[in-house]
């Protein structure tokens, strides 16, 4: 991986990517202060270079699928995986998925959720990089990394677009999962 303090203009590229996201005070809830990724997509500048991005700290590091959630993480994970050559692998909500599959429940504010992945999507010793749009407490990452190391596949690192950073999901995925986490810009969350 490249350290992205190592990419030319790297300040630059990040100050204009989060000069795209839009803030939307009490949404979902009253006291949110929703950061809208849909907001960088559609600037269509803003959301080639976070690929260039992602593919300049990726693309050494020999990746053979990535892991991504319903529905943002695919909107990032796919053009990812074109560039880096490698699987995408679509983690979704319960019957989502056709083939037999895993599931890893987590915790979210409000209760339980779940994910699934396809029981073959990734092989033994398979190198690969957990990708999302946002990291807040990291529940969802946490589910993901565990799906995949149940599948015995080797998790690389957990990249996003957007971190919550006063939420702790860094700091989950780091000490509870041994996970490094790279996240191209950083918003104070509540």
């Amino acid at each position: 991986m490249h350290n992205p303090a190592e990419i030319a203009d790297f300040k630059a590229k990040a100050a204009y990517l989060q000069g795209t996201i839009k803030s939307v005070p009490d949404f979902p809830k009253p006291g949110i202060l929703f950061r809208d990724v849909t907001s960088l997509c559609e600037d269509r500048k803003a959301f080639r270079l976070t690929i260039d991005l992602f593919d300049e700290i990726y693309r050494d590091c020999k990746i053979d699928k990535i892991v991504c959630a319903e529905a943002r993480g695919f909107v990032f994970g796919a053009p990812l995986a074109d560039r880096l050559n490698c699987g995408l692998v679509m983690v979704r909500k319960p019957g989502k998925l056709p083939r037999r599959t895993l599931s890893e429940h987590y915790d979210l504010e409000y209760g339980t959720n779940e994910l699934q992945i396809n029981e073959d999507a990734i092989t033994a010793h398979e190198r690969v990089l957990v990708l999302d749009d946002l990291l807040a407490t990291g529940g969802t990452v946490e589910a993901m990394v565990k799906l995949v190391r149940r599948l015995q596949g080797e998790v690389i690192g957990a990249a996003f677009v957007l971190e919550l950073f006063d939420l702790g999901g860094a700091d989950k995925l780091k000490h509870g999962c041994n996970v490094d986490v790279m996240s191209l810009l950083k918003f104070p969350g509540h």
